[in-house]
């Protein structure tokens, strides 16, 4: 497949969402057509799932004598309430489908009711709807977790055993010699830089730039960024550059930074199961994820640098308050300790 990481996505995306969209009522098309250059195709694709979810449940409940979603009419859409969605809303954090239970969590259901103030909102908009029923419904309440992340000495220990092979099962020792150089390029490069698991797999050797210490990823929305990295970085991606240059990658994955073991582009999933190896030899209670590394880089790098603005540029937070919300406990811990920073006398003054 030719084309850059981004390029095979997109296009990946766009025959995924024609799929879906082949399956919605016709008068849906409008709708995603409207979106063409503001949402790129993933979010879209998210946008026309859930769209399927939503028809499905109210074909069944209040339109079973359709036999497919093609059936459903945009007066059959104006027709819904704000209860109906309470209810789609409600049903879907719960249910079974072709005989697998499907769960969904709160972030999930606010996304859900984002899509359908969405997609009610263009037809409102264009005056072929009168009223907007999701904007009726109030958002779901997001409960903030805890960050979780990797110490200081677990990031030491899980860097150490992905060099040695330290804990890992007899299965996984097997393909250790070959892959751990890639392997320790990747989780340096993930854990010394805070990329996206997304945007890490989407590197081609050209986006690595030694001269500069930097990287050019695509971020979400499309937009390109430099990311600069440090020595322990630049030391593990040379070693790894050294080692890809010997590999033979299948057609279509020549430029491909990170291969798997069958030369091929490593996938989301692929880095996904990688992290979760090796985290495991470090801890068990965590469940450390690509994204939980990311949350460690960050936490790290607001606990040196204490500045929060630095840290939303450099993990690409297009909203500072996204990143003060995420490292909040950590922006009251620095608080408490500047209560006492300020003297307003010399002591024994008083």
């Amino acid at each position: 497949m030719a084309g850059t990481y981004s390029e095979q996505q997109r296009i990946k995306y766009t025959q995924k969402l024609n799929d879906i969209m082949d399956m919605l009522p016709d008068f849906t098309r409008d709708y995603f057509f409207s979106l063409e250059y503001t949402k790129q195709p993933r979010t879209k694709v998210a946008y026309a799932m859930d769209l399927r979810g939503f028809f499905e449940f109210i074909r069944e409940r209040k339109y079973n004598s359709y036999e497919s979603l093609k059936q459903i009419t945009l007066a059959d859409a104006e027709n819904i309430s704000s209860t109906d969605i309470i209810e789609y809303l409600r049903h879907s954090r719960l249910y079974v489908k072709n005989g697998r239970e499907v769960t969904n969590s709160e972030r999930a259901a606010k996304r859900k009711l984002s899509s359908l103030r969405s997609f009610y909102g263009y037809y409102n908009k264009q005056g072929l709807m009168k009223k907007n029923p999701a904007f009726q419904v109030d958002m779901p309440k997001i409960h903030d977790q805890a960050i979780t992340r990797l110490d200081v000495n677990e990031v030491a220990e899980l860097l150490d055993n992905v060099e040695s092979g330290n804990r890992l099962t007899k299965n996984q020792l097997a393909a250790h010699e070959e892959l751990k150089t890639r392997d320790l390029a990747l989780l340096t490069l993930l854990l010394g830089t805070g990329i996206r698991v997304s945007e890490c797999v989407g590197l081609d050797i050209n986006d690595v730039d030694f001269d500069n210490d930097r990287i050019k990823v695509v971020r979400k929305g499309g937009a390109e960024s430099f990311v600069y990295f440090g020595d322990e970085v630049r030391e593990a991606l040379l070693d790894y550059m050294d080692e890809r240059s010997t590999l033979q990658p299948a057609a279509g994955h020549e430029n491909a930074l990170f291969i798997s073991r069958n030369n091929k582009r490593l996938c989301v999933r692929s880095v996904e199961n990688l992290v979760k190896k090796y985290a495991m030899t470090v801890t068990t209670v965590k469940h450390i994820t690509p994204h939980k590394l990311r949350s460690t880089y960050g936490t790290n790098l607001y606990q040196e640098s204490n500045d929060i603005y630095l840290v939303a540029d450099v993990l690409g937070h297009k909203d500072v308050n996204t990143t003060r919300k995420h490292y909040a406990e950590i922006v009251d811990n620095n608080r408490r300790k500047a209560r006492n920073m300020v003297q307003l006398r010399e002591n024994g003054d008083h």
